[in-house]
């Protein structure tokens, strides 16, 4: 396995032992997929304030978006944005757990990322009240 790095010297041990593993596939796949995402919600539910509070609107909202829409694309709409707001914290608390993984102290770099997912979460905030808005007030 070792000889076949020569040829490529930009490919590591980790990387072709990741590629010679046995791929799940089928049922099987797709059961370990589901279980790994539930984890990850349960994990980001209890540690993250933020994606609990999050999560406390989407169940307010998601049943009202279903019942204030008036056509079926309307009330596809109004649910949408609810969940990207929750798609786009999930996402900004994997950053955030990466950049706490590989340390706690301040580095400009790590504080950017932060503050970009932050943006994200933001924007998806700004998206949710623009669909709305003019969903629901014209």
């Amino acid at each position: 396995m070792i000889a076949s790095l020569e040829g490529d010297p930009g490919r590591s041990t980790q990387e072709v032992k990741m590629q010679d593993r046995p791929k799940r596939s089928g049922m099987y796949r797709l059961r370990l997929a589901f279980i790994n995402s539930w984890q990850g919600f349960k994990g980001a539910f209890r540690f993250e304030a933020a994606f609990r509070q999050e999560v406390a609107l989407a169940l307010v909202l998601i049943p009202l978006g279903a019942w204030l829409g008036s056509t079926p694309v309307e009330k596809a709409l109004l649910i949408a944005a609810v969940l990207l707001v929750l798609i786009v914290e999930l996402l900004n608390t994997g950053i955030e757990t990466v950049v706490d993984r590989i340390g706690l102290e301040r580095h400009e770099l790590s504080g950017l990322a932060k503050d970009v997912g932050s943006m994200a979460v933001l924007l998806s905030f700004a998206v949710l009240m623009v669909i709305w808005g003019f969903l629901l007030l014209g």
